[in-house]
Parts: C-alpha cells; sequence; structure tokens
C-alpha cells in the first residue's frame, strides 16, 4: 500500500499555472530591466522547486529509489514513465538552474531573458498534466 499525500501534491501542482503565466509575461514583455531580471530569477526557482517537490512526493509515497541530487529526482520520476520522455531533457535542463539561481546568483545575467523562460510555460503545463494523470492511473480518482 502506498502513502501519497495528494493534498501536499495539489498544493504543489495548484502553483505551476501561476508560474507558467510569469514566465509568458516575462518572455512577452522583456526588456531587461533589474526588476524583471530578479522576477525571471524567482520564477526559474520556483519552477524548480516545485518540480522538484512534486518530484520527491511522487518519489516517498511509491516508494521509489532514493535520490541523490535534483537531476535524481527528474531521472526517477521520468524513469517510472509519470512524465513523457519528451519533457525530461527540458526539466533536467531546468533543475541543473539551481546551483547557479541559489548559490551563484552573484554571477546571474540579469540583463538577459534566459532561454528557458520561453520553453517552460508548455513544458511545465504538461508536467501538471502528466502528474495528474499518473496519480489518477495508480491511484484511481
Amino acid at each position: 500500500m502506498y502513502y501519497v499525500n495528494r493534498e501536499q501534491l495539489s498544493v504543489r501542482l495548484q502553483v505551476i499555472p501561476e508560474v507558467a503565466a510569469a514566465l509568458r509575461q516575462l518572455e512577452m514583455n522583456w526588456d531587461g530591466s533589474l526588476l524583471q531580471g530578479l522576477a525571471q530569477e524567482r520564477a526559474l526557482h520556483l519552477a524548480i522547486e516545485t518540480v522538484t517537490d512534486i518530484g520527491s512526493c511522487l518519489i516517498d509515497g511509491f516508494i521509489m529509489r532514493d535520490a541523490s541530487s535534483y537531476e535524481d529526482i527528474v531521472e526517477i520520476i521520468g524513469g517510472e514513465q509519470v512524465f513523457p520522455a519528451a519533457l525530461q531533457e527540458t526539466l533536467l535542463e531546468l533543475v541543473r538552474l539551481r546551483k547557479p539561481l541559489v548559490q551563484e546568483y552573484y554571477e546571474w545575467n540579469r540583463a538577459s531573458l534566459h532561454p528557458l523562460t520561453a520553453t517552460l510555460p508548455e513544458t511545465l503545463t504538461a508536467f501538471k498534466s502528466a502528474v495528474e494523470a499518473y496519480l489518477v492511473q495508480e491511484l484511481g480518482s
């Protein structure tokens, strides 16, 4: 029997549309200002934390193998077919940004639009749908 905290997953999944919308707005209105640069950093950081928090909840709840890193979280849930294989490279690229954003923030180029800002909204939306479908498949409605 699995103990999957669906409430905890649900509140994290609900953040995804907000982050995707923020990334879309940033891409459409990008002017390279400090404020937009900082907003982009935060949106990317929230995307990373949301994906890895959801992944960790799934790993714990479905008793998948332990993850040793943020990349490993994505690889484990990808290997368990939680999301389509086509999303894996973008999600790995996303979680690889954690160290530059959180530990090397003083080197981050705030004046440039990061390439993931344009592609992440679709990826995050597809990830959310895939996780919801996986939960229904594994646990029922």
